[in-house]
Formats: C-alpha cells, sequence, structure tokens
C-alpha cells in the first residue's frame, strides 16, 4: 500500500507501516513500526516546526514528498531513497533481496537483483516482548561523517568507526551526524545500540525498541545542516555574562573555609574569577542534597561574600540515593528511584550502597528540584554540576535497570536529558531565564535545557587532550554547543612534575578557547578524609590552583585567563550565535570554509567562532607546528603581527607560553585589543 496525504506519505506492507512527513526546514521524519499505530513520541524532537507545508504525490510504484531541498521517495518494495534539490542521491537504504517492481518515472533505481535477502529495515522479534532492530544504508566510501557526541578516540571524522549508543563516564552518545554529502542525520531513538558507518554499508541498530524512527535534512553547507537540526531539536538559552570568564574548582574543597580562602586569593592576586565549585560529598549522604554544616557552617555568608567578590558559586548535585538516607524510603515508596530487575538495588557503591532516582519520571524531577531549592537555590546559588549524569553503573549492565518510561536497554539514553530538564524546569519556574548548568552526559536535544557538557572523568596526559580536541568539535557538530573539559584532564597529575606541568600549560592554552574555561582535577597525592562521618569521609586531591604549578606557569594561566576576560565581547556574539542560530562556538575550519577542500581535511585546528584560528599544541615537546590556513581570507599571527594570505600552510613558532592563534584580517574590532599583549 502507498499513499500520498497532506505533508506525509504512507508505505503499508504486512505488519510494517511506514510514515514520511515533512518536519522542519528542508527536512523529513521517517517512522516504521510493526504497530496497530505508531506512537506520538518526539524523544528529541520538537513539535514546534513540525506543520511545514510539502508536496507529496503517489504512483502506481511509489510515492514521495519534497520539502524545500529534500526529497523523500519509497517504492513497492519499501525501499527508500533521500535526494536533494539537485537529484542528487544523499542516503539510500542498503537492499539486497530478489524483488523486482516497477518504479515511478522520477525514480532511479539503485539496488539490484540479489540472493542475499537482505532487508534494509529488519525488525527482529524479542520473545515475548518487543524488536531488536536493524537499519542499513548505502555507504559512499568517500563520505566524511562528523558529530555523533563525544567519545574517547583521537578521530575527527567518524567515517570507518563503529559507535555504541550508550552512555558511559566520560562517553556521551548523542546520535546526530554530519554528512560531508550534504545531509544531517539524526537517530531520534533512544535505545542502547550501535553504528557502524563502515565503507561498504552504514547501520544503525537498537537492542530493544519498538519504532524505527530517525530525521533527515538536505543543506548546501554544515552550517545549514546544523540550524536546520537545531530548530527542530532547539538551542541552548543566551549564556549569562559571569559564565564566559574563568571557572575554578578542584577535587574537593573540604571545608567553606578552604573554598572562601582560594577566592580570596583570586581577588588579592587580581586574577578574574567567574565561578568557584564546591564539589561532590559537601553534603550529609548521599541523596540528601544539602549542606553538611559542620564543615559548610554559613552557605548564605559564603555566597554572600562570593557575590561581592564577583564570583558565582557552584555546587554539585549527584542522582545518587544511598538506602541509609533520609530520602530513600519516601523515594523507593513513591517510585522516584530506577529498578533492577533483578538482585539488589544497586548501581553504585562508592561511599555506600547507592541508587539513582529516576530522572525519567516528572514527579522524581520535582521531588529532587523542591529538596534542592529549599537547601541551594534559596541561598542564592544559580548554577548547578548534575555529576554521575550518564548515570554512571558500576556495572554497565544495561539490561539490568528499568525506568518510569521503560527498560533502560529501550530508553536509556534519555536519562541524562531529563536529569537537565528537571533543574532547568525548576529554574524556569523560579523565574530564571539565562539558565546554566553543568552536565556529565548528553543525548540529543539536552543543549535547549542548558545543559553545559563537560567530558567526563578523563585521563590527565596528551593522549587524552588530543582524544578531548575531537570529542569537543564532534560534539558541536552534534548540537551540544556549550562544551569544557576538566584543564589538566581529571586523573591524575602532580603539581611538582615537570611533565605535567607542560601538559597543564598547553591545556590550559586550550580551554581558553573553548566554550566555557573550566580548571577541574583529581591532583595527587591525596589528602585524607577529615571524619568518619558526613560530608568529613571522602578525602580530597591535591591543590589545584593556577599558582600550585610554579611561578612560570601561573604567569602563564593569568596571561590566559586576562586574554578570557579581554575576549569576553567576542564571546558574547557567539553565544548570542549559539542561542539564536544553533551556530557551535568550536567549529571545524570547514564549517566556517566549506568550499576550501582543504579545510575538511585538517583535524587538529579548528575556529572559536568566525574569525579566530586556534591550533592547539597537542604533543609533549612540540615548540613549532605547522598550521593550514584556509582559503579566502588574509589571517594574522596574534603573536608577530605577521599577516599571511589563506590556502597554504605555514609552520608557526609555539613556545611554551604561546598556543598559535591566526586573528581573520577585517574581524570586528571587539577582537583588536587582543593583539595588545600587555
Amino acid at each position: 500500500m502507498l499513499s500520498a496525504e497532506k505533508n506525509r506519505i504512507v508505505f503499508g506492507w504486512d505488519a510494517e507501516t511506514v510514515v514520511i512527513e515533512a518536519w522542519g526546514k528542508d527536512a523529513l521524519r521517517v517512522r516504521a513500526a510493526k504497530l496497530p499505530e505508531i506512537p506520538e513520541t518526539e524523544w528529541a524532537l520538537t513539535k514546534s516546526d513540525r506543520e511545514w507545508t510539502a508536496q507529496t504525490q503517489a504512483g502506481a510504484g511509489y510515492a514521495e514528498i519534497v520539502n524545500g531541498k529534500i526529497k523523500g521517495t519509497i517504492d513497492r518494495s519499501g525501499k527508500i531513497i533521500f535526494r536533494n534539490q539537485d537529484g542528487k542521491i544523499l542516503l539510500e537504504e542498503f537492499v539486497r533481496n530478489r524483488k523486482q517492481y516497477d518504479f515511478g518515472p522520477d525514480v532511479v533505481p539503485s539496488g539490484f537483483a540479489s540472493a542475499l535477502d537482505i532487508e534494509a529495515r529488519e525488525f527482529r522479534p524479542i520473545l515475548g516482548g518487543d524488536y531488536a532492530l536493524t537499519v542499513r544504508f548505502e555507504s559512499d566510501p568517500e563520505e566524511k561523517i562528523y558529530g555523533m557526541g563525544q567519545y574517547q578516540q583521537p578521530n575527527l571524522d567518524c567515517k570507518g568507526c563503529e559507535l555504541e549508543l550508550a552512555h558511559r563516564n566520560s562517553q556521551a552518545s548523542v546520535p546526530f551526524a554530519v554528512s560531508s554529502l550534504g545531509y544531517g542525520f539524526l537517530w531520534n531513538n533512544p535505545a542502547v545500540g550501535r553504528v557502524s558507518f563502515a565503507k561498504n554499508v552504514t547501520v544503525w541498530t537498537a537492542s530493544s525498541t519498538r519504532v524505527m524512527d530517525y530525521w533527515i535534512t538536505a543543506g548546501d553547507t554544515p552550517a545549514e545542516i546544523l540550524e536546520n537540526y537545531c530548530r527542530v531539536a532547539g538551542t541552548p538559552p543566551m549564556m549569562p555574562d559571569w559564565a564566559m570568564g574563568f571557572w575554578q574548582s578542584k577535587l574537593r574543597y573540604q571545608t567553606q573555609d578552604e573554598l572562601l580562602s582560594v577566592a580570596r586569593e583570586y581577588k588579592r592576586r587580581g586574577v578574574p574569577l567567574s565561578v568557584i565549585v564546591v564539589d561532590f560529598f559537601h553534603w550529609t549522604m548521599q541523596g540528601e542534597w544539602k549542606f553538611d554544616k559542620k564543615y559548610w557552617p554559613d552557605p548564605q555568608a559564603m555566597v554572600d561574600e562570593l557575590r561581592e567578590m564577583g564570583v558565582q558559586l557552584m555546587v554539585s548535585i549527584w542522582p545518587t540515593v544511598d538506602h541509609r538516607s533520609e530520602n530513600f524510603h519516601e523515594m523507593e515508596e513513591k517510585g522516584y528511584l530506577i529498578r533492577t530487575d533483578r538482585g539488589q538495588r544497586i548501581s553504585m557503591t562508592f561511599q555506600g550502597n547507592t541508587v539513582h532516582f529516576d530522572a525519567t519520571n516528572p514527579a522524581a524531577r520535582e521531588y529532587v528540584w523542591d529538596i534542592v531549592r529549599k537547601n541551594y537555590f534559596d541561598y542564592g546559588i544559580r548554577l548547578f554540576w548534575l555529576d554521575e549524569a550518564e548515570p554512571e553503573y558500576n556495572y554497565y549492565d544495561f539490561d539490568l535497570y528499568r525506568y518510569h518510561l521503560g527498560p533502560d536497554v529501550q530508553i536509556g539514553n534519555l536519562y541524562p536529558m531529563l536529569y537537565a530538564r528537571g533543574f532547568y524546569e525548576g529554574m524556569r519556574r523560579e523565574g530564571m531565564e539565562n539558565i546554566i548548568n553543568l552536565v556529565r552526559c548528553a543525548w540529543a536535544g539536552s543543549q535547549r535545557y542548558g545543559a553545559l557538557v563537560w567530558s567526563g572523568d578523563i585521563d590527565s596526559s596528551f593522549r587524552s587532550l588530543r582524544n578531548q580536541f575531537a570529542a569537543g568539535l564532534n560534539m558541536g557538530m552534534a548540537g551540544i554547543l556549550w562544551w569544557t573539559t576538566d584543564i589538566g584532564g581529571f586523573h591524575g597529575g602532580e603539581a611538582s612534575s615537570m611533565e605535567f606541568r607542560e601538559c597543564f600549560v598547553r591545556w590550559f592554552e586550550y580551554g581558553t578557547f573553548c566554550a566555557v574555561m573550566r580548571l577541574h582535577g583529581d591532583r595527587e597525592p591525596h589528602s585524607l578524609p577529615l571524619s568518619a562521618e558526613g560530608g568529613g569521609t571522602c578525602p580530597s586531591g591535591a591543590a589545584n590552583e593556577i599558582w600550585s604549578y610554579g611561578e612560570d606557569v601561573y604567569a602563564i594561566c593569568k596571561f590566559y585567563i586576562g586574554l578570557r576576560s579581554r575576549m569576553q565581547p567576542y564571546i558574547r556574539e557567539q553565544m548570542k550565535a549559539a542561542h539564536e542560530r544553533g551556530l557551535p562556538p568550536m567549529r571545524t575550519l570547514f564549517f566556517g570554509f566549506p568550499q576550501d577542500s582543504m579545510s575538511w581535511q585538517v583535524e587538529d585546528e579548528f575556529l572559536f567562532g568566525p574569525d579566530l584560528l586556534i591550533a592547539p599544541i597537542l604533543y609533549a615537546g612540540m615548540r613549532e607546528r605547522e598550521v593550514y590556513l584556509p582559503a579566502g581570507e588574509e589571517w594574522k599571527n596574534l603573536w608577530t603581527g605577521e599577516t599571511v594570505p589563506g590556502g597554504q600552510t605555514v609552520t608557526v613558532s609555539a613556545p611554551l607560553e604561546q598556543i598559535p592563534v591566526f586573528l581573520r584580517v577585517g574581524a570586528g574590532a571587539e577582537l583588536e585589543h587582543l593583539l595588545d599583549k600587555d
């Protein structure tokens, strides 16, 4: 059965129904199911751009839908092909079977008869349950794929990669991809699964689901594609000005006096400080979400003093609830905790037997926010660190856990988005607008809930820095426009080590040009716990302030914090572009220069906004490097003032105190002051 309706076409064969409908600018949403009706669930998408006028028609052997620059066709065999406005195939299903049908006059068959009997859409029944889903597309070996979120590997181009569609500590699956062929593709399914961008076939899988759901858009440039996506998945709020400066953090300030002494020292030294952080286990117990007054006796006085210094306080929130906590039994009774299908209801054992609150339950989100509001927000705290947001488990046995919305294997990737949503909506109810919260994971759409994502508990090494470089740019291409790292990495690093000091400095320089500049890390050696009860039970890492690494490193860090401060008018413009259009502050070279073929080959440089080209030092001992300057512009070396025509590779000096930076000639006046290094 083939039919054309208003703004959509429908295919039916046996138990399967396929619907292809207009959803946003130059975009189509495709859903298929073997159910009486296809569920009306948006997942990553919003309804705001659903009503979009498209042209549809159906013939004897095909149906087609045209929405702006994209056309989708489905033939009588059920095969789907997408083309752009010039008729070029963007993406087509991978089919290898014996079916032979007459095609419509505008449909050119690209498959062929085959004894392999492989279907593009495979719903494999789970006995007594739903389906394991596999969806296959033809693969162009020359295609490049960007986006997909954050994975701990150094490849910017994901072509040839296999990626797990699941969250882990330091891994965020955000299944939106931008193709060099001129399309963007959202796998709009929160199930645990995998994707393989192989040379011979592209394969998406979901281990358990009820429906196939994806969204595709066509665009002439990567920027147009990402803007189309952000129209339907959302953009971040406008970042508040105070968040654009330098954030100070360590594992962990153990007392109120210790934290205030650090903030006062920044003030005494005349170093601009925007945010300082109260990390985990400042609370009485996991799942109680309040200061331990033994170590944090007067939160209001702390917040007030920091505010007088122009510093915002951020506090850590964990979603874990200790079985011994004062809220555990009530939350268990009301169904506010995730469940385990086997064994004890325990998902982590760090500092106690704990289980996460169920962020997929709206009532659970409101319950947690109400406690946080009373114990933090009412003191004037306006910034929260939503840690453990994947959620992290002792063991990532995804088939063990069950949520309010369903089993983890079927909807678990929604957790970080809904965790952020609970705080965002709570803060909105209190009248806030420009909301930002630091979150350790994300899924497609998290950006609209003010999620600033950082890359988790990563290693403190140059190798790890290279992984974060690729992760940050791909997060931006996946629509997660606010992204940062722990400057210096999280695990390890001793302040006295000259090798680590070099890594720290290079990371600090790179962090100056991230969406948020945030210092954090679990430095060695650890200090002992303060006591055997409450917030005193957790040890702390070594000092991690900019003066902790010697005078030479301190001078470098102080300079870059000042540079960041002088860039604030420019940063504000980039955050406005992110909020209004969905443009990432951190951009690949080809994002800004898609017509320059060499820009698609460069994987170790990036643009910070349209006018600054950053070439980080990603290897120990490197004191110069090659930098490709995109064609069609002239570029000024920030350090030497030399102007160089684009379209060439130059060798640039990079002493320890300098990260190669080039300013696009003709950039706005707000960047001219950067050349004044005094």
